[in-house]
């Protein structure tokens, strides 16, 4: 029966980039959408789903109340009014509600009253308009690939490649094979009547591959025929049963997923041929993106950081999801989810060196970016190589905040690296004394990883693998979990991980295991979150705040006993003299998904009686003074004099104050600023001669709190010192460099570490 009603037509426009200007969304049961001015998506004729078909609501008794639902259920915070009489246009189709009776507070228009679907003495001159307030709520939903599959019941759950070539069947990830998709439960293969490179581009791309390539058809349809030749082959009585088969596919090759293709189960009724005479199953080959390919023996060439892509994810807990920020006029931005779809985001999963899009996320759903926002009303098509080849708005045409940033999760490859790693002994979960999986003389065993060298990176990594998303604890020690009993044997030592590793067997590590302490109590362990904080400075300020200053000694001894100067003031005739003070303000945001939180909690603060204040982080901050080529020539280091909301935007309350011995953080979207006027707030250049230098700071640089991204802690200026006045020009933070420039997280390790 051919499977193709409205429903299926609707979402073909939709993925053309045809549709309504504004994206259907599902809060509750009901899909509505807005059709109006394309630059505002806000506002616009009120549009309900329902059986399959687009309809209108009638105006009658509709009011603010029935707007407040309607725009909550679209993701946006509030309705400002609605609009009678038709103001965006006459709608076709049926009109599906009338006299809709809300009472505020529910979540979907459908939980309110109503003459019943399709019940109504309207015409299309008295369709409803709404306008909501442009704003989103927090946990605005995303467009999912679940969301666009066909009618309940008729679901194309997955597909997968069954590898028919050895050669084949060794390869991780499968990358060649028959095609094969479970519908309803059951898993069928694909006839190759009809099959197109659109088809395997689909295909390729729901299992997190970037690209196809054609097959020799000719080589598998011997293989095939050498089967059906074989009178014991169970393949031949398969073939002749229709529910063996799906009969055609028939993909545009911008779908993201094949229940978005016309899709034919079986041959049309009345008809008993077989649904594939003739033919045999569709072979499909991928080609995989840069991360899931074996590791090349010979070096990068050094020219090919000019091939790296000017989009990247930020902020994501797994590979292969994140905000999306784009490369312009040497700047990194982000993008508006004004008009963000599968489609748009497959193009940027596909750029990246992943498959399609299985979800677009908008409002901000995978943190706030900080900067330009780029891009806004991105339409691509779907063949587009790069987002940059996209029709699209400037972001500041449309009035978008950081709040409305996009972000993607995209498909990925099935490696089978999360099934070489487990967690044991843990209270819940995503914690627990780590154990993995790897080879010890050819024979696969399951064993336990030394804890020396043991850090937060390799806990990252660790996590990632696991499926947990961020690491927030590194455990050195773990005797309060008990292992699983066959694997108490330590398998892996010396873990030393960059961080961008999928699994924690791709990170260095010691050929024969050599655990100095023979592990015992002394084994690796994991705490995971799905969610982390990330801090971030603000460059700018730094820049425009910096100053210099002779300060008498006298007006020091605080400072002086809390180690904020160089070590030359330890031989002065205190209190006679002053020291040369390179001074700035600090302003530092937390743009993650999680609230920053000291390590430790408030009975292990320390009390420092001189300043009367708790630090709760003993070295939150290192201010250095470098040389062109990277040698430290003054340094200073800031103590958490106390972590608090100094600022946060309008509608956001602050929750954390130092006063009163006040719990100390930096709430998700606020920032923490130290005054250019308070003590250690600066570096001691006393001893420094004139010259040009790199003034560098890093926040959390011992990486005692964890973040989703430590590539952004560093900021770094060019400073000129001419004996009397100091400048700082160029400052940028380590994420903002162009991207042929950044640096990897090694190098970075190597300047923290002044070690170049």
């Amino acid at each position: 029966m051919a499977w193709s009603p409205p429903a299926t037509f609707f979402l073909f426009l939709l993925l053309l980039g045809q549709p309504p200007p504004s994206r259907p969304q599902s809060l509750g049961t009901t899909k509505l959408r807005l059709v109006g001015p394309e630059s505002k998506p806000e506002e616009g004729r009120l549009e309900v789903l329902h059986q399959g078909q687009w309809g209108t609501v009638c105006d009658d008794n509709f009011a603010i109340q029935e707007a407040t639902v309607a725009c909550r259920q679209l993701g946006f915070e509030a309705a400002l009014t609605w609009a009678h009489s038709a103001k965006y246009g006459q709608g076709e189709g049926p009109i599906w509600l009338d006299n809709v009776r809300c009472v505020g507070t529910e979540s979907s228009l459908d939980q309110c009253g109503s003459n019943g679907w399709g019940v109504s003495d309207c015409s299309h001159s008295e369709d409803v308009g709404v306008i909501c307030h442009p704003r989103r709520h927090r946990g605005y939903l995303s467009e999912t690939v679940s969301n666009a599959l066909g009618p309940q019941g008729r679901r194309l759950e997955e597909v997968r490649l069954k590898p028919i070539l050895a050669s084949a069947k060794q390869h991780s990830p499968v990358t060649e094979g028959a095609v094969e998709v479970k519908y309803e439960g059951h898993w069928r293969q694909v006839c190759d009547q009809g099959w197109t490179m659109n088809n395997s581009r689909v295909v390729c791309g729901m299992l997190g591959f970037p690209s196809e390539v054609p097959v020799d058809s000719h080589y598998y349809r011997k293989v095939w025929d050498l089967k059906m030749r074989d009178p014991k082959s169970r393949l031949k009585s398969l073939t002749n049963k229709n529910s063996f088969w799906i009969h055609q596919v028939t993909c545009l090759g911008t779908e993201p997923h094949m229940a978005n293709c016309q899709v034919q189960v079986a041959p049309a009724r009345g008809k008993l041929r077989p649904a594939c005479p003739g033919g045999m199953h569709a072979v499909v080959s991928c080609v995989a993106g840069p991360h899931f390919r074996p590791p090349k023996t010979k070096p990068q060439r050094k020219g090919s950081w000019a091939e790296e892509p000017r989009v990247r994810l930020r902020s994501g807990a797994q590979v292969g999801e994140g905000r999306v920020e784009v490369l312009m006029n040497h700047q990194w931005g982000t993008v508006c989810d004004h008009r963000w779809s599968l489609i748009s985001a497959s193009v940027v999963c596909r750029q990246l060196g992943f498959g399609s899009a299985r979800e677009a996320l908008f409002g901000a759903r995978l943190g706030q970016g900080l900067g330009p926002i780029h891009l806004s009303e991105v339409r691509c098509r779907g063949y587009e190589r790069t987002l940059s080849d996209c029709p699209a708005l400037e972001g500041s045409q449309n009035g978008c905040q950081h709040e409305n940033d996009a972000a993607v999760r995209c498909n990925v490859p099935n490696m089978g690296f999360q099934n070489q790693v487990r967690l044991a002994g843990g209270r819940i979960p995503e914690e627990g004394l780590l154990e993995v999986q790897v080879e010890v003389n050819g024979v696969p065993r399951w064993g336990s990883v030394c804890s020396e060298n043991w850090g937060l990176t390799e806990a990252m990594v660790a996590c990632r693998q696991l499926g947990l998303g961020f690491a927030i604890h590194a455990y050195k020690e773990t005797w309060f979990w008990s292992g699983t009993p066959r694997a108490q044997e330590v398998v892996m030592s010396g873990v030393r991980c960059s961080g961008t590793e999928l699994a924690l067997q791709q990170c260095q590590r010691h050929g024969p295991v050599h655990c100095s302490h023979g592990g015992g109590r002394f084994l690796a362990g994991v705490s995971c979150m799905d969610s982390a904080p990330d801090l971030v400075m603000n460059a700018q300020l730094v820049q425009e705040t910096a100053y210099l200053e002779d300060r008498p000694l006298s007006q020091l001894y605080c400072a002086h006993e809390e180690n904020c100067l160089s070590k030359s003031a330890d031989h002065m005739d205190w209190p006679y003299g002053y020291r040369r003070l390179l001074r700035f303000s600090t302003q530092i945001y937390n743009l993650g998904r999680t609230d920053f939180r000291p390590k430790t909690g408030r009975n292990s603060w320390v009390w420092h009686q001189c300043h009367r204040h708790y630090h709760s982080i003993e070295v939150f901050t290192h201010y250095d003074l470098l040389t062109l080529n990277g040698s430290k020539v003054a340094e200073g280091h800031k103590a958490s004099f106390c972590l608090e909301d100094t600022n946060c935007p309008t509608g956001l309350q602050r929750r954390y104050a130092c006063a009163n011995f006040g719990e100390q953080g930096v709430t998700v979207g606020c920032w923490d600023t130290y005054r250019h006027d308070i003590d250690c707030q600066w570096v001691d250049i006393t001893d420094v001669g004139p010259g040009n230098y790199i003034f560098q700071v890093i926040v959390n640089p011992h990486y005692e709190v964890a973040e989703s991204d430590f590539s952004n802690n560093m900021l770094q200026c060019r400073c000129k010192y001419d004996g009397h006045r100091v400048w700082l020009h160029n400052c940028h933070t380590g994420n903002s460099y162009p991207a042929n420039a950044e640096l990897s997280l090694e190098q970075e390790q190597r300047l923290r570490n002044n070690l170049i």
